[in-house]
């Protein structure tokens, strides 16, 4: 029963320490490098050959130059704060509208949540790219937004969507969406109604008992869906590429242009280690407080 146990949790852990840990010691490894021109396009690489003395070679080598480079240069740092902005208002846009649409198929009959559930899954099935391009031809200057606004007479003149801040918030919105309607779904649809009806018979007003009752209790789900919409969204490249301008940049898109037009493998990596320790820590400081939280009530 021992082993059959430790095999189950060590699967996960295993999968944990190839695909998440191993690759990012080697990123780390890579962002204390220094660039050169070669391929890879870094350097020292470590030899094993060479024993120790190797090893120390290796490490005299290592600096933290391309880190304080970043620190120096405000493009990055214009580029961390204009990305963590974007998918921070992303995210909320997503909860505000999300919420209300987890909630009305929480609450629908039971014999029309698969076909609600399938609707929500549907945009799944097409590429996201494809699905972003779609968003070029509804927004373009010729596109349909615009041409719809003009035969309905309400602009003489197309307006500028596409390629704005506006439109990198709206291809967000659509692509995360779904993974915040369905943790928050999935938490209204096991809350105990009971509870609302004890506080619809206490005199609490439907608005009322959604605050104190139905909102509080579906923390848990908005807390998920939070997590999943901007943790992604914050790295996101695929949208700003095509729906957003050079004039706001992500830190998506400037990892993609050191890695394959500047061919700065060393700083690409060292802006990929700051962007994952800005967006772990604050799981692991909110995984701390569950934790504390918890001990605190048991």
């Amino acid at each position: 029963m021992t082993r059959r146990f430790m095999a189950l949790v060590g699967i996960p852990y295993l999968w944990l320490v190839l695909f998440f840990v191993a690759p990012f010691l080697i990123v780390l490894k890579i962002s204390l490098s220094d660039g050169i021109t070669a391929m890879p396009p870094y350097t020292p690489v470590l030899d094993l050959g060479q024993g120790l003395q190797g090893l120390r070679n290796y490490v005299g080598q290592l600096d933290l130059e391309n880190y304080l480079y970043i620190f120096e240069e405000s493009s990055y740092a214009f580029a961390y704060v204009n990305s963590l902005r974007v998918a921070l208002i992303s995210t909320l846009a997503c909860l505000l509208f999300g919420y209300p649409i987890a909630y009305a198929m929480a609450s629908a009959p039971a014999r029309f949540k698969p076909t609600l559930i399938l609707l929500i899954n549907l945009p799944f099935w097409t590429s996201f790219l494809v699905r972003i391009y779609a968003w070029i031809v509804l927004l373009s200057k010729e596109g349909v937004v615009n041409n719809v606004l003009k035969s309905l007479g309400l602009i003489d003149e197309p307006l500028v969507i596409l390629n704005t801040t506006f439109a990198v918030y709206l291809g967000m919105v659509y692509a995360y969406i779904p993974l915040m309607i369905f943790p928050i779904y999935a938490t209204l649809e096991k809350l105990d109604t009971s509870v609302y009806e004890a506080a619809r018979d206490l005199g609490c007003s439907r608005i009322g008992a959604f605050f104190r009752v139905t909102l509080p209790m579906s923390k848990p789900g908005i807390l998920a869906g939070v997590f999943l919409v901007f943790i992604p969204a914050t790295g996101e490249f695929v949208v700003p590429s095509l729906l957003g301008s050079a004039q706001s940049p992500m830190i998506g898109r400037l990892l993609w242009e050191e890695f394959f037009i500047n061919n700065d493998w060393p700083m690409a990596a060292a802006i990929s280690v700051l962007l994952l320790a800005i967006l772990v820590l604050p799981v692991v400081f909110y995984q701390a407080y569950q934790q504390k939280v918890h001990r605190e009530q048991s």
